[in-house]
């Protein structure tokens, strides 16, 4: 008989090899199982409670906790780097989904708790905003990465930022660009090269695309309806280059919807951002049958755009011209125009939209995930003070919902030894 404790010890042997430590090691251990153990929420006080057991032991294992989440020597980066590879060897995941995390607080003592806006909820809330990068399959998905969006309430003043032991390189930055850092340093930090979706609807996607375009990675970005776009001209040669919104073209481009799984319909469309004309995109819808139409739309970009070193060129990110040089209309996707006897004098795209649009439904995949595990294993519990301390236990809330998701042995039975 499987035995699920055996399980976590076996993932968190992996995870935390790079602690120096045995102590370190195992009151990560601890850590961990407390998280999938403590029933409601997973303070730090009910975590010690959890570890130490007897009452009277509880004020020194709370600092101990404490200590070892706020104040300890271990690198949460190299904890990540290991639970992003275990993760790709235990579920083989189609990609990297980028999505907001935001967390309401009353108080505001908590490392990043501010008044700021959210974008995809589109309203002002008091508390952390922070983008988690998850590694999704069709059945499954882990978070693997954090980022906390620090406004200047904590970034210009030189006490709190010494308080909450804010690193001298954290900069001031809108949510576009650190959502799109996380995408670049996801992408980058597994050997085999995956396409990012980021699902944060209310993001620019001119700011966003800068970030992402230019160093080659494919991506598809949820945009909301009301996005200006513009048909593409280099491959609808007949069709009016007026701006208009996403869900206008998509209502009023009809002779390019196609069948979809089950009663679906989808939707891909060559389009360009008025403020960048050079970059060709896809814009992507998907419905039921019979409904009033899409409530989701995303753009994909290219696999590979700008210069084989991934920085683009002078001509591209940074001027007025657009957000970066392409490979060409038949780089997106194994999108191209038709060419030949017999295509069609409108120039209509030979588009091959499945690839893309199938890992927008992997930011389902997520949702339920987030929903049903890291709900339940501590995601939005951390009350402490310090930058250190939100990130650590951010590393270790993940790890406890890969335990959670990958203990059935079906799921394991692949994942290689260290």
């Amino acid at each position: 008989m499987y035995d699920h404790r055996d399980h976590v010890a076996e993932l968190c042997s992996r995870l935390f090899a790079s602690m120096p430590r045995r102590g370190q090691r195992l009151k990560a251990e601890q850590y961990v199982r407390a998280l999938l153990s403590v029933p409601g929420r997973k303070t730090l006080r009910n975590i010690a409670d959890w570890m130490e057991g007897e009452p009277a032991d509880r004020e020194p294992a709370k600092q101990s906790v404490h200590h070892f989440i706020s104040n300890s020597s271990w690198d949460w980066t190299r904890v990540r780097h290991a639970l992003a590879g275990y993760v790709e060897d235990a579920v083989a995941p189609r990609a990297w989904v980028v999505r907001p995390l935001v967390i309401p607080k009353a108080g505001p003592h908590s490392v990043g708790v501010d008044q700021q806006f959210v974008p995809h909820l589109g309203m002002t809330v008091h508390g952390q905003q922070a983008y988690g990068a998850w590694l999704a399959s069709e059945q499954t998905a882990v978070p693997c990465d954090w980022s906390l969006l620090l406004t200047r309430a904590w970034l210009d003043d030189p006490g709190r930022r010494r308080r909450a032991q804010i690193p001298a390189g954290a900069l001031p930055s809108g949510p576009e660009e650190v959502a799109g850092r996380l995408a670049l340093d996801a992408a980058r930090g597994l050997p085999s090269r995956r396409p990012v979706v980021v699902d944060a609807e209310g993001l620019d996607p001119v700011r966003m695309l800068r970030v992402l375009v230019p160093a080659g990675v494919p991506a598809v970005v949820r945009v909301p309806a009301s996005t200006p776009l513009r048909v593409d001209p280099a491959v609808l040669h007949s069709y009016s280059e007026r701006p208009a919104t996403a869900d206008q073209l998509v209502a009023g481009c009809r002779w390019l919807w196609r069948p979809a799984e089950g009663r679906g319909v989808r939707a891909a469309l060559p389009v360009v951002l008025p403020a960048a004309p050079r970059q060709p995109l896809l814009l992507l819808a998907r419905w039921t049958a019979g409904t009033r139409g899409p409530d989701r739309y995303w753009l994909a970009t290219a696999p590979d755009l700008g210069t084989p070193s991934g920085l683009g060129t002078a001509s591209g990110l940074g001027t007025a011209s657009g957000l970066g040089t392409a490979s060409g209309p038949g780089t997106s996707w194994g999108v191209g125009t038709a060419a030949g006897p017999g295509a069609p004098r409108t120039g209509a795209p030979c588009r091959s939209d499945e690839a893309p649009l199938a890992l927008t439904a992997l930011a389902d995949t997520v949702e339920l995930a987030f929903r049903r595990v890291s709900e339940q294993t501590g995601i939005r519990d951390f009350v402490g003070r310090s930058f250190q301390g939100w990130h650590r236990h951010m590393t270790l809330a993940s790890a406890a919902h890969a335990a959670a998701v990958l203990s059935d042995r079906r799921a394991v039975h692949g994942v290689r030894a260290a």
